[in-house]
């Protein structure tokens, strides 16, 4: 799935209007891959990527979805079904991180929407993806039962899951323990249907996520903490992302691959 000469296939990549998101769907359509663009909030910026991935020759659409709301991810499939190639792709990229708080400060609020994002968002869009590129049940490009034609599943996950977060966001890492968990059941799930489901563990990446966290200047302040002193940067995360899509991962599932300079 990975060369440009292949058969037109599409992936959606969630939470793409910026960082890690953004970079993999340009890295995706360099390798040929026709791509939706889901964003949250800023539309400005994800038509800006669906137009950089145009420029490549790609077919591109961009498209608001909360991915925690079950009706905005099922009208989000449908247009990609509607005004793209056949899904063989999904990147569950869609997750956010909170201001920095110990659990005995944490409210339900907090949790609730934290794993409605990180959690369930990822369920949705997996199942989604399943039921269209399973071999065994799926439905691709309208045809009929069993017309899947297979594809690959990345999710994002995080260095956090193994170390846990202390005084900072346990929240956080626990969604990203559960996404871990949840790629591996789904890829022994699905392993005999053509689908390949995969994650990504990235450490401390140069992105704007931690803005939002309150922590702008977080990833460069912590280059003590990583083995290879510096933090990461988005298109490193990507090239992680777009092997594990690719034909070269062809025997590689539940695996779950550490982007994190060694921490």
């Amino acid at each position: 799935m990975g060369d440009k000469t292949s058969q037109a296939r599409s992936v959606l990549v969630t939470g793409a209007s910026r960082g890690i998101g953004a970079a993999v769907a340009l890295a995706c359509a360099r390798a040929g891959w026709d791509v939706a663009v889901n964003y949250a909030r800023d539309e400005a910026a994800a038509e800006r990527v669906a137009r950089e991935v145009r420029a490549m020759g790609r077919r591109a659409i961009h498209m608001q979805a909360d991915v925690a709301d079950e009706s905005a991810v099922l009208a989000m499939f449908a247009r990609v079904d509607a005004e793209l190639s056949p899904l063989r792709g999904l990147v569950n990229n869609a997750g956010i991180v909170d201001a920095m708080a110990r659990v005995d400060q944490t409210s339900l609020a907090r949790l609730q929407r934290m794993f409605a994002i990180n959690v369930f968002g990822s369920f949705l869009c997996a199942r989604e993806a399943v039921l269209r590129m399973s071999t065994k049940h799926g439905v691709n490009a309208k045809g009929p039962p069993g017309s899947g034609r297979g594809g690959a599943i990345v999710n994002l996950s995080s260095v956090a899951a193994k170390l846990g977060g202390p005084g900072w966001y346990v929240d956080y890492a626990a969604s990203k323990g559960a996404i871990d968990t949840f790629t591996v059941g789904l890829a022994r799930e699905v392993a005999a249907e053509g689908i390949r489901v995969n994650a990504v563990r990235p450490g401390i990446i140069d992105t704007d996520i931690h803005a939002s966290g309150g922590q702008p200047e977080r990833a460069h302040q912590s280059a003590a903490l990583i083995p290879m002193q510096r933090p990461g940067t988005a298109d490193e995360v990507a090239e992680g992302v777009l092997w594990l899509l690719s034909d070269a991962a062809r025997y590689t599932t539940g695996a779950i691959l550490d982007v994190s300079g060694g921490r």
